[in-house]
């Protein structure tokens, strides 16, 4: 992360270490002999980035997009990236409020999601969000052609299998399971085809999975490459700019 100012630095290294703490703390074991320790961390924590979060919406009026006092301020609150500093600060609140087990955990977890707010003190990560956008059409196409591929298969399993093993294909939503398995080539093995045209289908879609994850993952590398040169381009274009 190069260029970071001292106070930016500061509040990288708070979010990965508030990550770290919401990690250890779901260990059962290591929570019962430091619990009070961990609740005065994620208060610390807490405070820290609330108080970050007013200094930015203070020194807001600087930036020119929401330099219009309180109505500016407003619509900075309802941005993505402000409605993420929000969802990683709250957890604590609900925590102490009182609610059921699931949802306790749960909205305690959501502060790993602190994780997220280092993309925008990330140079790659602005090239990552460039790539996807300059490529979104391409990519559209390659979810479609999943999709479409993950049905066909699916239908064709629950065709052929559906028979032998109504547990595992009885239903195209069942057989899903199988297909995406194996299109993403992790294959659990624990779902397969026992009949011989099955297992010949099974073997097609094994290896349209390896094209179908070459697609999006091909499509991205060359975006990524386009942005990252793009700046550099320019730079090389201003430094050979003669002066008047």
């Amino acid at each position: 992360m190069p260029g970071l100012s001292r106070a930016n630095m500061f509040i990288c290294i708070l979010i990965v270490t508030s990550v770290l703490v919401a990690i250890l703390e779901t260990e059962e074991t290591l929570l019962t002999y430091t619990e009070t320790l961990f609740r005065y961390l994620e208060w610390v924590f807490t405070a820290l980035f609330l108080l970050e979060y007013g200094a930015r919406l203070w020194v807001l009026g600087e930036n020119p997009k929401f330099n219009d006092g309180l109505r500016g301020r407003l619509r900075y609150a309802v941005t993505p990236a402000a409605l993420l500093d929000l969802l990683a600060i709250a957890p604590i609140l609900v925590t102490f409020a009182g609610s059921e087990a699931f949802l306790l955990r749960l909205f305690r977890l959501l502060r790993v999601l602190r994780l997220a707010r280092l993309g925008r003190f990330s140079e790659a990560m602005g090239y990552v969000a460039e790539a996807v956008r300059s490529r979104g059409h391409e990519l559209c196409l390659s979810v479609g052609a999943a999709l479409v591929l993950l049905i066909l298969s699916a239908t064709v399993l629950y065709l052929v299998e559906g028979e032998d093993q109504r547990e595992a294909f009885g239903s195209i939503p069942r057989a899903m399971w199988w297909a995406v398995a194996t299109l993403t080539t992790v294959g659990y093995g624990d779902v397969y085809p026992v009949t011989v045209l099955g297992k010949m289908f099974a073997s097609v879609t094994a290896v349209a999975g390896i094209a179908l994850i070459a697609m999006p993952t091909g499509i991205l590398a060359a975006a990524f490459s386009d942005a990252m040169q793009g700046p550099k381009a320019n730079k090389a274009k201003q430094d050979d700019t003669p002066e008047d």
